[in-house]
């Protein structure tokens, strides 16, 4: 009978320290994927950061040059400051 009961409890502590491991493990996996989306979040904000920041310089080049085109000749010029002061209203 006694042996019984101590096999019993055996069984029961058995049962409770599998069941504390896959909680623990199930927690453990949790933790690690929000860590690895977090990462995974941080690369994609440095990965736009960094397109934005090419798209914004290679924007420049093409205006500077667009201008540099555009204002090399000297009747272009003019015509482009006679619009611009136009489009200016004073108040």
């Amino acid at each position: 009978m006694e042996r019984d009961a101590m096999i019993k409890d055996a069984r029961e502590i058995k049962e409770k320290m599998i069941a504390d491991a896959k909680a623990e493990a199930q927690a453990e996996g949790a933790k690690m994927i929000a860590q690895a989306k977090a990462a995974i979040e941080g690369e994609k904000n440095a990965a736009m950061a960094e397109v934005k920041a090419q798209v914004a310089g290679l924007s420049l080049e093409i205006a500077e040059k667009i201008l540099k085109n555009e204002l090399s000749n000297k009747d272009t010029q003019t015509a482009m400051i006679e619009k611009m002061l136009n489009d200016v209203t004073l108040n």
